[in-house]
């Protein structure tokens, strides 16, 4: 897995690529909650280029969603194809994140 974060405004973007699963979800929490303690508290995660993602990615993704809460963050999610966006629908985890088609569309979104 591959994590590339660039900053746009006050909003982290954070593009994950490959897969993630039990061994690499640790690894994006931990860089989420780097980001968080550092006093980020918006974020746009892109997903197009992840290709695979286990119950311990989505736990990962819960986890950070939950920290941002406790300091009133933002998450939203871009770019879910395939078998990654069959996971969402399937855990409904579709009903709990503001997920969008595109980076750009997120980014916008979130400043209303």
């Amino acid at each position: 897995m591959e994590i590339k974060t660039k900053k746009e405004g006050d909003i982290v973007i954070v593009s994950v690529s490959g897969r993630m699963g039990e061994i690499s979800a640790p690894e994006f929490e931990e860089r989420m909650k780097e980001l968080i303690g550092g006093g980020e508290t918006r974020f746009v995660i892109d997903l197009e280029g992840l290709e695979y993602i286990s119950s311990a990615g989505l736990r990962a993704l819960l986890a950070t969603a939950q920290s941002l809460k406790e300091k009133n963050g933002q998450i939203f999610l871009s770019g879910l194809t395939g078998a990654v966006r069959e996971v969402f629908e399937i855990s409904q985890f579709v009903s709990i994140f503001k997920i969008f088609d595109s980076v750009e569309t997120a980014v916008v979104e979130s400043d209303l």
